[in-house]
């Protein structure tokens, strides 16, 4: 019962800070008080000095108001600078002072008073602003510094727990196991998507808002029967460049190379956290997340795969975020690639980046020292979490804690768009790029550590080997 007290004291803090955000001429007040520019209040929310400036102007003068958890975070900046920066003394009030200090008024000569705006709600004196002393700064200073490592602490402590957890587990499946590391590993895979789960949960224990785990899904994220899909189209890309010919130098060399946890580096996307809104205005919020129905830009790039994968029914088609986000970037002035996408309607929800941003550094952390003790057994459990979980999110029967197919696919899509990011890197270094397939997978000619680092962290790539052992790569003479 007092965990049920504690979420409810904090969803009830959570909605009075939000309420007592102030209007838009206070909020430029207390930025330009406290001396900040657009960008460093964009960057403390984080979000762009465009959407900060639109959060400072009223909506009948083209504003906008911030939404989610960067309204919290907002609302809490301006809280802090309200204390440090109070608004200044009412005239009426310091008239009417005045006013008592020099007694009775000739009320036959006065002219008549007039009375104070009305206001709404009662509001007690503001305190005289005097200058803050360099002993009262410094004690400001440390009071934040000290609250900021804390907060330091407490994530890495609970980070520090989740890897403990994580190592117990591994050493209770071995001892089970007799130290025989392939039983272990088995056993560890088959309890993998209730583990991960049990992870997830906890890294969502201190979240400012809890996601919907069950919301009524639009017609498009539903299957007409088991063995069909639904309307999503998540870009997989499966292409082989269509025009190779003999070099002028003669046959060339091409390597495989793999993109490392692609499931796990793709956590990090915009993820809708509850139940998806039906718009038919064509337009799109930066703040929500989740599909859009698009008419597919025409792609004439000869060199690179189209962002969309290999679309063979032509006319609309439904598309998750990062995919929408890829196109119109691919649309802008920095590239130039191709049209912006018309959109007709869209399903989107309320957005966070932050999502999994707990879990994919509890998984990568753990990862990351599996890889430095080359434990094979810790390696394969920590796999089996990461893509057990992307692929049992949506309707399936090994997972009943949660149904968001909407999730499934926007971390699917994400992964794709990440790896179309890679292939139009090795383009600008100058690589051939040949062939991009799957989640993981980039065949490129030329020397492609001028481009990339070889590793196997999240970030580098890494040649890829069949089942045998051998690398991957092979010579290119004329077209297939």
């Amino acid at each position: 019962m007092s965990d049920a007290n504690d979420s409810v004291a904090q969803l009830l803090a959570q909605a009075r800070l939000e309420a007592s955000i102030p209007p838009h001429e206070e909020r430029v007040r207390l930025r330009k008080a406290a001396g900040f520019s657009l960008e460093q209040i964009g960057a403390a929310v984080g979000v762009t000095r465009a959407a900060v400036s639109s959060w400072e102007k009223p909506r009948t003068e083209g504003g906008n108001e911030p939404r989610g958890d960067q309204r919290t975070r907002y609302a809490r900046l301006l809280s802090g600078l309200a204390e440090i920066h109070p608004p200044p003394a009412s005239p009426h009030r310091d008239a009417a002072a005045e006013a008592a200090a020099q007694g009775p008024a000739d009320t036959a000569s006065a002219p008549p008073p007039v009375a104070p705006p009305r206001r709404q709600t009662a509001q007690a004196p503001t305190p005289t602003v005097t200058a803050e002393s360099p002993a009262a700064r410094q004690a400001r200073t440390a009071h934040h510094r000290h609250h900021a490592a804390r907060r330091t602490t407490s994530a890495e402590q609970a980070r520090s727990e989740l890897a403990a957890h994580i190592d117990d587990t591994i050493e209770t499946e071995l001892a089970r196991a007799a130290g025989d590391q392939d039983a272990a590993a088995q056993a560890l895979v088959k309890r993998a998507i209730p583990d991960v789960m049990a992870l997830f949960h906890h890294t969502r224990k201190q979240a400012r808002y809890e996601h919907t785990a069950y919301p009524r899904l639009p017609a498009i994220l539903q299957r007409p029967t088991k063995n069909d899909p639904d309307l999503i189209w998540e870009a997989r890309p499966s292409w082989r460049h269509p025009q190779l010919r003999r070099s002028p130098d003669g046959p060339f060399h091409v390597t495989a190379l793999d993109v490392n946890a692609a499931y796990l580096a793709a956590f990090t996307t915009h993820l809708p956290i509850g139940r998806l809104e039906h718009s038919a205005d064509g337009t799109r919020d930066p703040k929500r997340a989740g599909f859009y129905l698009i008419d597919p830009p025409a792609w004439f790039h000869p060199d690179l795969p189209h962002p969309l994968g290999n679309r063979e029914e032509p006319g609309p088609l439904w598309i998750g975020e990062p995919t929408l986000r890829l196109l119109l970037r691919l649309a802008g002035p920095k590239h130039g690639l191709l049209e912006a996408p018309t959109i007709h309607e869209s399903w989107t929800s309320g957005s966070s980046e932050g999502l999994l941003k707990q879990l994919r550094a509890t998984l990568a952390d753990a990862r990351t020292e599996a890889l430095e003790a080359d434990n094979d057994v810790k390696l394969e459990y920590i796999k089996a979490m990461y893509s057990k979980f992307v692929s049992t999110l949506g309707e399936s029967v090994h997972n009943r804690e949660i149904v968001r197919p909407d999730w499934t696919h926007l971390i699917r899509s994400q992964a794709f768009a990440n790896l179309w990011n890679r292939a139009h890197k090795a383009h600008e270094a100058g690589l051939g790029v040949v062939a991009v397939l799957g989640t993981d997978e980039l065949h490129v000619a030329g020397d492609w550590r001028q481009a990339f680092n070889e590793g196997r962290g999240l970030g580098d790539m890494k040649i890829k080997h069949d089942r045998e052992g051998h690398p991957v790569d092979y010579t290119v003479k004329e077209t297939a």
